[in-house]
């Protein structure tokens, strides 16, 4: 099976929904990449809150939005993404058109920080009350390092416990179907 990129199937995923205006959230916010996209996305009048809780990812990226032009756009928050429901304005809730995951730890960082089973759970469950009707999540998860197996299977088991009335979930490997398999849940809102 041809190997494909998960991060390019959740920015495909999601610049399908995003338009111009629309709020987004990047959980992880790691090197920056997935802000930057967001933010390309509903500029110039739309808003990304990315989150982190290595001051580093927040000053790479704050450094890399100076150079965008798209910094107007922008609120970095160095916390912890399961703070969202504090952090996020609450006149926004309900109204967030996409949230990022990408899991595990900041490439080219410290390798001993990662995301955390606990944190990430209450990340999702406070990500799926402010999603907006027909809103999406994207969480990429890697199985394969210290930690991310019981993640990656707690991430799978919250999933399964959505009110398929209100979410429709889907998972897709980059590989075939194995258990070390990094994958992308895809978790949409359907009201």
């Amino acid at each position: 099976m041809k190997r494909i990129s998960l991060l390019n199937t959740a920015h495909d995923l999601i610049r399908d929904i995003l338009q111009p205006g629309d709020i987004a959230i990047d959980a992880t916010v790691g090197n920056g990449h997935d802000t930057a996209f967001l933010a390309e996305q509903v500029a110039p009048s739309g808003h990304v809150y990315g989150f982190d809780i290595q001051q580093a990812a927040i000053d790479s990226t704050r450094e890399k939005f100076r150079q965008t032009g798209l910094q107007d756009c922008l609120t970095l928050i160095h916390a912890s993404h399961a703070t969202m429901d504090d952090k996020i304005p609450a006149h926004l809730h309900g109204k967030i058109s996409a949230i990022m995951f990408n899991l595990g730890y900041l490439p080219g960082g410290d390798k001993s920080v990662i995301t955390l089973t606990d944190s990430t759970l209450k990340a999702l469950t406070v990500a799926s009350r402010i999603l907006a009707g027909n809103g999406i999540i994207t969480l990429l998860a890697y199985p394969g390092h210290q930690g991310g197996d019981l993640e990656t299977d707690q991430v799978k088991n919250w999933c399964e416990l959505l009110d398929t009335q209100q979410f429709e979930v889907g998972t897709i490997y980059s590989t075939e179907h194995k258990d070390t398999a990094p994958r992308l849940f895809v978790i949409r809102k359907l009201r």
